[in-house]
């Protein structure tokens, strides 16, 4: 089998970036550009960090196991940022994910320096920023964040 994902190719044409896994039930897709798979509809419910870590590690997508939440740099590698429009998700047109949500999403990604608080990437364009993608840092017990768990790739030092 040839393996079609790298770090260092960037594939433009949505179609042979993402292809969705009927395999896993059409339950996740497979990015691949950088080899993750990702679950094709993430909650559209927002949930505490500590709560976010356990809800993926006890998923069952396509009837599988393995989930995790993102490293920052997976999550963020999803963002389009030529996305301007603050209502609709910042994803690269014609992508296959259902339910994405306009807003904070949870990474694994937590500070070294304060181990209270990660890394959450925002998938709303806001009006006035200069970032090209929207990052920001979240006490780990503060306000509920939207989860989109992730399989394969490196889980980090923090996962489970």
């Amino acid at each position: 089998m040839t393996s079609y994902c790298s770090w260092d190719r960037r594939i433009d044409d949505v179609e042979d970036r993402f292809r969705v896994l009927t395999a896993l039930n059409s339950e996740a897709v497979l990015d691949r550009e950088t080899g993750l798979v990702w679950e094709l509809s993430p909650s559209t419910e927002t949930l505490a960090w500590p709560n976010a870590r356990l809800f993926c590690a006890q998923k069952a997508v396509g009837g599988r196991g393995g989930w995790r939440l993102p490293a920052f740099t997976e999550l963020s590698s999803l963002v389009d940022p030529s996305i301007t429009d603050p209502l609709v998700p910042r994803l690269p047109a014609g992508h296959p994910f259902l339910n994405v949500q306009a807003g904070d999403y949870w990474s694994g990604t937590v500070f070294a320096e304060e181990s209270g608080f990660t890394m959450v990437v925002n998938f709303s364009f806001v009006p006035g920023s200069d970032a090209p993608i929207g990052v920001g840092d979240a006490n780990i017990a503060g306000a509920p964040k939207y989860v989109w768990a992730v399989r394969g790739g490196s889980a980090g030092p923090y996962a489970y």
